[in-house]
């Protein structure tokens, strides 16, 4: 290559240099545009959180399922008829959550809300709480003091019902919010496989076969850890009700209901569940709060050792700091529903950091 065409090759990086040198105007015109390209973007992201936030948990609600529909795939049925099931099942389980659960859940939410205070009442006049507050330095007044306030706290409830989705903030948005996210649910179950190869098709084609199947990979394992979460948290919330039941505290199912949710976040949500199952039955009686921390205590230890191994299968796993740093952050941003969301989009990094970039670092 001669000294011409050097040259040559260097003019557009100069001649790009020596526009915006010579004309600085024109450089801060266009820097400003794309500032304000940006926080219009931010402003039209932030107007539509719950539009984008409902779409988000409908593609959750169909990678969770899609194991599902694997499963009756190996069972002999095609992917289409598997699909049509799975459609069934989900929108049964719905119908019969909002036929049977939804009322008495309500109307034990509302009950609780209201004899917290006798409840608590109750409890301080029993003999056990003067002595147990004292030998506690006044630290079970506290406690009780905090809990009361939070169970009576209407912010907790709307946090349970959706946190950023806004559920529990009125009945219409609710509905409507909850009918949306329903229906783009069964649509994205009914064309994740079509919706998928059309996002591939976007991608350049040298590098299409080994992004395609990375994501097939990540959307394989997350959807596995979304499934295994809600069978785990369900097993919880059913175990949750049934010994509470049986120990004689009130308002078991209500209970019930907001285990679920919190035990969907891995690792801490069936601690926080203890803690608070054993609180509210300390207001019936000692015994019964005893009895309840030591089941509670005893099903961790199953859940840990035997359950989750064989629930989780081979669903990507998230170590315990990422699973509390990921909670914490999407708590932080959208309450409960942020939460369990961040853990799953973790556990996709965590995947492509493991199958690309750690790979790829020790090839250098």
């Amino acid at each position: 290559m001669n000294q011409a065409e050097r040259m040559r090759r260097r003019e557009p990086a100069q001649s790009n240099g020596t526009f915006f040198a010579n004309h600085p105007l024109r450089w801060g015109f266009i820097v400003t545009l794309g500032v304000l390209l940006a926080i219009l973007l931010g402003i039209v992201v932030s107007n539509l959180q719950s539009v984008l936030l409902s779409v988000f948990i409908a593609a959750f609600v169909a990678l969770g399922l899609d194991p599902l529909i694997r499963w009756f795939q190996r069972r002999g049925l095609k992917r289409g008829m598997a699909i049509v099931v799975v459609i069934l099942l989900f929108v049964g389980v719905v119908v019969a959550v909002i036929w049977v659960l939804v009322p008495p859940v309500v109307e034990q939410a509302v009950a609780l809300v209201k004899n917290i205070p006798t409840m608590v009442k109750n409890a301080q006049d029993a003999g056990w709480y003067d002595q147990a507050n004292d030998a506690t330095n006044g630290v079970l007044a506290t406690v009780v003091k905090s809990v009361q306030d939070a169970l009576s706290d209407p912010n907790l409830w709307a946090t349970v019902g959706g946190g950023a989705l806004a559920f529990g903030a009125s009945v219409i948005g609710a509905v409507s919010t909850g009918f949306f996210v329903f229906v783009l649910s069964i649509y994205f179950i009914a064309t994740l496989d079509s919706t998928k190869q059309a996002c591939y098709t976007l991608i350049r084609k040298s590098n299409r076969a080994q992004i395609s199947d990375l994501a097939e990979r990540i959307m394989l394992s997350v959807g596995k850890y979304l499934s295994g979460m809600v069978i785990l948290a369900f097993m919880n919330a059913t175990y949750s009700v049934i010994l509470l039941v049986l120990v004689g505290v009130p308002y078991a199912l209500i209970i019930g209901v907001v285990a679920f949710f919190v035990t969907l976040i891995p690792l801490i949500g069936t601690v926080l569940t203890t803690i608070l199952m054993t609180i509210i039955s300390l207001f019936v009686s000692p015994t019964a709060g005893l009895i309840v921390l030591i089941f509670m205590l005893v099903y961790m230890q199953v859940e840990a050792y035997i359950l989750t191994p064989r629930v989780m299968g081979k669903a990507v796993q998230v170590p315990g700091t990422i699973v509390l740093i990921s909670a914490l952050a999407g708590g932080t941003l959208l309450g409960l529903l942020g939460a369990l969301v961040a853990i799953p989009i973790s556990a996709g990094i965590l995947l492509i950091i493991r199958e690309i970039v750690i790979p790829k670092q020790a090839r250098l």
